[in-house]
């Protein structure tokens, strides 16, 4: 190593080889293994079996399930690259971006109320959407009785309210403003994106998202907490991963 060579601190290498390897060759490296691994626990010996360079869903519960739980945690990797690029000597990002338990009973207030402001309006705004046509309809698949399907559920509720609130908020207000962004045009210019990433669901999930994206960058605006909007997102999805397919099998009319 030269003597000009910027020494970084060990801890901080290990999570960028961490990060770079879960975005990359670590999670097709662990499945794998864990291919080679079911392959071993089969009657059948490898000499007599065959394998696929592209297979469909494997049909046995457990390594469906431990398949679906290691999805998500990969799914975590962007997350925690974005946490990490935020990261500055001395500085939390966590709290710098306010993703921790301070004031937290003030922070899951905030959320709960977020949720009235968004999924009130956003149920009617989908209602609005099937009856002009400009909206898909959003099936409910019946729960599956297994134990794992609630966690499963539930981590995937979680995931998606970190990844979009780090993502769009945390990490790009602090890029944009960096950038010489104003305020309104970093909120507006997020909620656009956060709409063209629900797009496939129809225009009503486009103006929904933009909506809330807009709500969520002035609150961020506002309190410089991402916190309260991890919590409501979190539970807007709980609701409609769970809560959704609950009430349909309960009132089919309805839905």
């Amino acid at each position: 190593m030269s003597e000009s060579t910027v020494r970084v601190p060990s801890a901080r290498l290990w999570w960028e080889i961490a990060l770079v390897l879960a975005l990359s060759v670590g999670r097709s490296a662990l499945y794998s293994v864990l291919s080679l691994v079911q392959a071993l626990t089969r009657e059948q010996s490898l000499g007599e079996q065959s394998t696929s360079l592209n297979p469909g869903a494997n049909a046995q519960d457990f390594w469906d399930v431990l398949y679906q739980f290691l999805g998500q945690l990969f799914a975590l990797a962007p997350i925690a690259l974005a946490v990490y690029f935020l990261w500055e000597p001395g500085r939390s990002a966590f709290r710098r971006i306010g993703l921790d338990f301070r004031r937290f009973g003030r922070n899951l207030g905030g959320g709960v109320l977020l949720v009235a402001v968004i999924g009130i309006p956003g149920l009617g705004l989908y209602a609005a959407g099937r009856a002009m046509g400009i909206t898909m309809q959003v099936d409910a698949s019946p729960l599956d009785p297994s134990w794992w399907t609630i966690p499963l559920l539930l981590l995937a509720a979680v995931r998606a309210g970190l990844t979009e609130e780090i993502v769009f908020i945390g990490y790009l207000f602090d890029r944009l403003r960096r950038l010489g962004w104003n305020t309104w045009t970093i909120i507006l210019s997020t909620a656009a994106l956060r709409g063209a990433y629900h797009a496939y669901q129809g225009f009503g999930a486009i103006v929904g998202n933009i909506a809330m994206g807009i709500v969520f960058g002035w609150v961020y605006q506002r309190r410089g907490r991402v916190m309260p909007l991890v919590i409501a997102h979190t539970l807007i999805d709980v609701i409609a991963f769970i809560g959704y397919p609950v009430a349909a099998a309960w009132w089919p009319g309805l839905f």
